[in-house]
């Protein structure tokens, strides 16, 4: 599977790669709901892990020649 993030790398707010997934207020409603990918908060600060946006990512693949519906 490629790799969309970098695995070893990790993601702030404001980083321009963050909005490949969803724009800042997006990602504040998905941690709100407990949906989205992981992420770890350190004071005020919201941190993604490359890996952890990678299997975020896979987790939610369609593949529609397999005839899953979205």
């Amino acid at each position: 599977m490629p790799k969309i993030f970098e695995d070893d790398r990790t993601y702030v707010l404001g980083d321009p790669e963050l909005n490949f997934i969803g724009n800042r207020e997006k990602l504040a409603q998905w941690r709100h709901r407990c949906m989205g990918p992981a992420y770890y908060k350190l004071g005020r600060k919201v941190v993604y892990h490359g890996r952890d946006l990678n299997a975020w990512a896979n987790a939610n693949r369609t593949d529609p020649s397999a005839g899953e519906a979205v």
